[in-house]
């Protein structure tokens, strides 16, 4: 009895300033984050619904999705430079660690301009009533609130740039905490249009986008300026010579990345061009339901990637090992949880959106089976990021990227799947991942890894 007090006692010691203190410590506080990151979305659901209507809302969700792409345009330098900053760390190399940044920066802002400009000049030549299958009604509506938020995202996922160099330091929680600071800030901001204006599409995109934004912003300047001032981006510590390192691996991520994006951002296309923007609504809610518990596992495993790649670096393979085991665990819990939610799902769908919007109890069934096998897989995901051993998944998300979108179709329009259909696609995908991604890690973690495994 004693020594399992002890060991309950040693697992809240937040005190430790070893490896597994930290990422203690950050579990514990990205968890109590998180909490509130969740009942903020959830709230912003109906919330949002209400304000827009099911039409406007579905098309809202479909345009945020993929203006989420954005993000992933970056090339996976910010994974890259987060992998080679955990390293330049765990070695106490400052000077490498800023001119990573510096160099981080340069390329990202070049980026930036480049995405921005080609916007411009192409959006005016796409009939984007035709892309969101929009009513004419709105097309303008439609057309102002994608070029604001296109932009604003653009400028967002420059200024995130900062998340990498938290990661990097092992303060996932901190990244937490301005995630969520965006997300409760914009919750307030609809809830005022809500109770000050009619239904608009352009006010809740305004402000859907531009409060994270100020966030990002003002941490940036903050930290750079407090505790990450001796590696803070400088035009002079910019090297041409550390682009190669970041683009290099980042270019792997960057396609991971996209690959995920087109998985799930062309989810709601394929919805909302089939089956009209109204499904997508309810889609969504299902999706937003079941999210909570990656959320959960993601509280987990977000401290896990850089630590990984410290353990990796100075050989301390126990370490890993021990983690994944108690991964294995948090997973399984997780995993009985889904079930008890799918069961209790048209309880709670009546009680959060009301009952108008219908959920078949199949794409519960099939959101849960989803949701499990993807947090599988990032069990694995995680520990083969952070090492840097990503050439396997490299290849395998070029062909998720190929074949998941004629897949969907194919389920939804030729075997009238409907929604569940889209669903069944992304549970194909991923249960192969489910089978490689395991053996990978054993093969690394023995020292057994060869070619393409040991990449």
């Amino acid at each position: 009895m004693i020594n399992i007090i002890a060991e309950l006692k040693n697992s809240f010691n937040f005190n430790s300033q070893t490896r597994g203190g930290k990422a203690k410590k950050n579990i514990m506080l990205i968890f109590i984050l998180h909490g509130i990151n969740f009942i903020s979305l959830m709230l912003l659901v109906p919330l949002s619904i209400d304000y827009l209507g099911e039409v406007k809302y579905g098309i809202w969700v479909t345009l945020s999705s993929v203006v989420m792409w954005i993000n992933n345009f970056d090339f996976g330098i910010g994974n890259g430079l987060r992998n080679k900053l955990s390293e330049s760390f765990a070695e106490n190399d400052l000077v490498k660690a800023k001119r990573y940044i510096s160099t981080a920066y340069s390329v990202f802002a070049k980026l930036v301009a480049g995405l921005i400009l080609s916007f411009v000049i192409i959006a005016p030549f796409i009939d984007w009533t035709s892309v969101f299958n929009s009513p004419q009604s709105i097309s303008n509506e439609v057309e102002e609130t994608i070029f604001f938020v296109f932009i604003t995202y653009s400028l967002l996922f420059f200024t995130k740039l900062i998340s990498s160099v938290i990661n990097a330091d092992q303060k996932p929680a901190l990244n937490s905490f301005l995630g969520v600071l965006g997300n409760v800030l914009t919750l307030l901001a609809i809830y005022a249009l809500h109770k000050t204006t009619s239904s608009n599409l352009i006010l809740l995109g305004v402000f859907s986008s531009l409060m994270p934004l100020i966030i990002f912003i003002i941490a940036s300047i903050v930290l750079f300026r407090s505790i990450y001032k001796k590696v803070a981006p400088s035009i002079k510590s910019s090297d041409k010579h550390y682009t190669k390192d970041l683009v290099g691996l980042g270019l792997k991520f960057f396609v991971i990345q996209l690959s995920g994006v087109i998985m799930f951002a062309s989810q709601n296309l394929i919805i909302t061009q089939l089956l009209g923007p109204e499904q997508v609504t309810v889609y969504n809610v299902a999706y937003r339901y079941f999210y909570f518990i990656p959320l959960i596992f993601n509280v987990v495993l977000t401290p896990l990637w850089s630590a990984y790649t410290e353990a990796y670096t100075k050989n301390e393979m126990s370490w890993i090992i021990n983690s994944i085991k108690k991964i294995h665990y948090v997973w399984f819990i997780l995993s009985v949880i889904v079930v008890l939610m799918v069961i209790a799902s048209d309880f709670v769908y009546n009680i959060w959106v009301g009952s108008e919007i219908k959920v078949p109890f199949l794409l519960s069934i099939l959101m849960g089976i989803y949701v499990i096998i993807f947090n599988w897989n990032n069990i694995y995901a995680y520990f083969l990021n952070g090492i840097g051993k990503i050439k396997l998944q490299f290849y395998y998300s070029i062909l998720i990227a190929l074949l998941n979108i004629p897949v969907s179709i194919l389920l939804v329009k030729y075997f009238d799947l409907d929604l569940s259909g889209v669903v069944i696609s992304g549970c194909i995908f991923l249960g192969v991942g489910a089978i490689w991604a395991p053996v990978q890690y054993s093969k690394i973690i023995n020292r057994k890894a060869k070619g393409i495994w040991n990449k």
